[in-house]
């Protein structure tokens, strides 16, 4: 198991990669003013620029549609990589030597990851070539025949594996790529021969066109490997649940439309593609499991749940019938709805662009229903829906899948959908799913509760409207806390977290006396630093997307803060937790009787005194904006 990498080296790695260069390679940037930087989302589709990046904190944000963090965050949100992956690649970047910890000595050095990715590179471009030798004329035959010519195999970068068995070894071996090298990387097999031969290949990529493995097409009768698809093996780079082919073609459309399209084969992306299917992708040598859906959550984001859509293109034989059935299985792993589409004729999209054309793909993934409603039609039909007996066994048939479902939202609905499929009382099928339920997850027992759990699992009710006026002076209080620490004093000007009302702002206030505790009692560095361990210091995730939000978005003065700026705003919001604290005891006086508990409203006449006094301090504090 690979160890864990040092913080001090993702600490400098963070500080090394300049993320105005990094996000400047992927979003057209323009100076904004006040040290911010403005361009085009590249997360939505935006006409007009809402996507800021500040390089001097290290941090970006899109008020468009909520996506914020560091350096690291938007290398593995634009390339879908993992944490480690994206410190790792960056460190290759940046020139930074990394180290592990707790296991590390199981991790590739370094060196040896970069050169897997070198050698990788290089054999796709050898591959590449090759498809052009007389000896690939059965390949470039094969691609005919399903529709591609040179510009198609080229788009992709689909190669040919010479028969010759060594070709590529001493290609590679030529270019000073070492035989461990070769074999550690699934290129070579131990034996020395070449991994690939006699077969059409398509490159494996991540996200970020990082060349990862391949997969081979046999096409010789006489190829001595019988299984007709072959790939890469495990390795350090190469992790078929962790990859799906057309990914680094797919990325960039997945992310703006929030539609992922699934298909079965490498020629099913292609002809995908070609028609005009864009986010279409596969996996490769396995079937699509739950690290792949999670792979697209995190591609297709988490600000649109209910718009996201991952449409599966299964065939309608009992394999397409299995398969949809393990993916339900997982479709609390989506973001977004999950679907079907199926051809009739069952025909793949390879085959259907072929006989049909390539408006017939389009029109296959037009014509998707939902995956649940699929899933139970297939159920269904095993069964005599006629006859009184036929409905009951074709019920408990379909209530495990229905009581399966972990969404109270979700599952209520499809227990409505059930019954109308089956012609039977929805209580009737309601009472059906709770007993197949009991012994498992407790689901609630009305909807009331049901609302509930929807409500708490809806993380973006937790952060705050950025438009709400009763809370500005809480955001801007905040901002300057993120954005300018050493202009409050130890005592944060007076400021305690239940001057902040919304429990958002409480909680990142909190990040940040934890933050300045960490640093040993300063106020810890203006900038990058700062703001990152107070983004590491939020008890949430959704939280150091408002970090993120906050030390970017510029303040309501326009000008550099100053003392008194910050002064006065903490003066402002204790003013109002005063006039809450005011209004309370007023409220609290009106209803007590000072006959019959003279001792009581006398001491609570006293603090209404002492508050008014405050408020009035307070509010002349307030004042005093900046020079």
């Amino acid at each position: 198991m690979s160890g864990r990498i040092n913080e001090e080296d993702i600490a400098t790695v963070r500080e090394r990669a300049r993320i105005d260069e990094i996000v400047g390679s992927h979003v057209a940037l323009r100076n904004a003013g006040s040290g911010t930087m403005k361009g085009l989302c590249p997360f939505h589709d935006e006409k007009t620029p809402s996507f800021q990046v500040n390089p001097s904190r290290g941090f970006y944000y899109c008020f468009g549609c909520g996506e914020g963090g560091d350096v690291i965050s938007f290398v593995q949100k634009i390339d879908n990589l993992s944490f480690v992956e994206t410190v790792e690649r960056l460190a290759d970047r940046v020139g930074v030597q990394l180290r592990y910890t707790d296991g590390g000595a199981g991790h590739p050095e370094r060196g040896l990851r970069l050169r897997l990715m070198e050698a990788h590179q290089a054999a796709a471009e050898f591959y590449a070539d090759q498809l052009n030798s007389a000896e690939a004329m059965i390949g470039r035959q094969f691609l005919s025949e399903r529709g591609f010519d040179r510009t198609a195999a080229e788009r992709f970068g689909v190669g040919y594996a010479p028969q010759d068995g060594k070709a590529l070894k001493r290609h590679l071996t030529g270019r000073g790529f070492s035989d461990p090298e070769l074999v550690g990387g699934g290129l070579v097999r131990e034996s020395g021969w070449d991994y690939f031969q006699g077969r059409l290949l398509w490159p494996i990529r991540d996200s970020g066109t990082q060349v990862l493995g391949f997969g081979a097409r046999r096409l010789l009768d006489d190829d001595r490997m019988p299984a007709k698809y072959l790939n890469t093996p495990e390795t350090a780079l190469y992790k078929k649940s962790h990859v799906l082919y057309g990914l680094d073609l797919a990325r960039q459309q997945i992310g703006k439309t929030s539609q992922a399209v699934v298909v079965e084969g490498y020629t099913d992306v292609m002809a995908a593609h070609l028609s005009g299917v864009e986010t279409a992708v596969a996996s490769c040598g396995t079937a699509f499991g739950d690290d792949h859906a999670r792979l697209l959550r995190r591609l297709m984001g988490n600000h649109d749940a209910f718009r996201g859509e991952v449409i599966f293109t299964f065939d309608g034989d009992a394999a397409g019938q299995a398969a949809a059935l393990k993916v339900f299985g997982g479709d609390a792993n989506f973001i977004g709805q999950t679907y079907v589409a199926v051809e009739p004729s069952g025909l793949d999209p390879c085959d259907l662009r072929l006989q049909q054309g390539e408006a017939a793909v389009r029109e296959l993934v037009a014509r998707r229903v939902p995956l649940y409603r699929f899933v139970m039609a297939n159920v269904l039909s095993r069964h005599d829906l006629d006859r009184a007996d036929g409905r009951l066994s074709a019920l408990r048939e379909a209530a495990p899948l229905v009581a399966s479902v972990r969404d109270y939202n979700l599952s209520s609905g499809y227990v409505r959908e059930l019954s109308n499929m089956l012609g039977m009382d929805v209580e009737e099928v309601r009472q059906e799913v709770a007993r197949t339920a009991r012994g498992g997850r407790p689901k609630p027992d009305n909807a009331r509760e049901g609302q509930a759990m929807v409500e708490q699992s809806d993380d973006r009710r937790w952060l705050p409207d950025p438009a709400d006026r009763l809370l500005l002076t809480e955001r801007e209080t905040t901002k300057l806390l993120l954005q300018a620490p050493a202009l409050f004093d130890p005592d944060w000007l007076g400021l305690e977290a239940s001057d902040f009302t919304h429990r958002a702002y409480a909680a990142l206030f909190r990040a940040i006396q934890s933050a300045r505790t960490s640093a040993d009692g300063g106020h810890g560095s203006e900038g990058a630093a700062w703001v990152h361990r107070v983004a590491t210091a939020v008890p949430h995730e959704l939280l150091t997307s408002l970090v993120a939000s906050l030390a970017v978005e510029p303040l309501s003065w326009h000008g550099p803060a100053t003392e008194q700026y910050a002064y006065a705003n903490a003066a402002k919001l204790r003013l109002l937790t005063v006039m809450r604290q005011v209004n309370e005891l007023k409220s609290k006086l009106q209803r007590m009787n000072p006959v019959q508990n003279p001792t009581g409203y006398n001491q609570m006449f006293s603090e209404l005194v002492i508050l008014e006094a405050r408020r009035n301090d307070l509010h002349t504090q307030s004042l005093r904006g900046p020079d």
